[in-house]
């Protein structure tokens, strides 16, 4: 059982970031996150409010607070590639994921607002990455969860990563 819900929490697997980044894998994550809102739209097509109450593992977020948290988190990271195109490896600020899905805006509230902003958000995000310089894509910024220092090529795999990772959680919901 603790091995099922370990592929429940994590359907594609943890995220792997490769000996070298590639021009190759940066386009090919590039168009992973260009179409995860239409992806995601089409995941929550025709779903009712108890449908979207629906949680892909125990105890884990139902299909509406996960758009909601794709929603937030996108917002968020839109922010620090922002911030490290144009602070010297600016410390960014982590946020509590868990309790902002407790929110009555994660919770309680209709899908599609966060859908139209994922939509908004991930043109405009798609073209400041389609336009950054191999030395845009080596800056970076500190997570001070762990003093880690985290690379804008290795940020735009890891959020290729969870869109495609929570789009599974979607579809596990959909699907139960």
């Amino acid at each position: 059982m603790e091995q099922n819900l370990e592929n429940l929490k994590f359907p594609i697997g943890k995220f792997h970031v490769p000996e070298n980044i590639s021009t190759e894998h940066l386009k090919n994550w590039t168009e992973v996150i260009k179409h995860f809102p239409e992806r995601l739209r089409n995941a929550t097509l025709g779903l009712n409010d108890e449908q979207l109450q629906k949680q892909y593992r125990p105890n884990g977020w139902t299909i509406k607070q996960v758009v909601h948290h794709c929603a937030d988190s996108h917002m968020n990271s839109l922010i620090r590639f922002k911030l490290t195109l144009t602070e010297d490896t600016p410390t960014i600020k982590p946020y509590l994921e868990n309790l902002w899905a407790e929110l009555p805006d994660a919770k309680d509230y209709p899908i599609e607002s966060s859908l139209q902003i994922i939509e908004g958000l991930h043109e405009k995000w798609t073209t400041l990455l389609t336009q950054l310089s191999e030395q845009q894509l080596e800056r970076e910024f500190i997570h001070p969860e762990g003093n880690e220092r985290i690379s804008l090529k290795k940020n735009i795999g890891i959020y290729a990563w969870h869109c495609q990772h929570h789009l599974a959680h979607i579809l596990i919901a959909r699907n139960s």
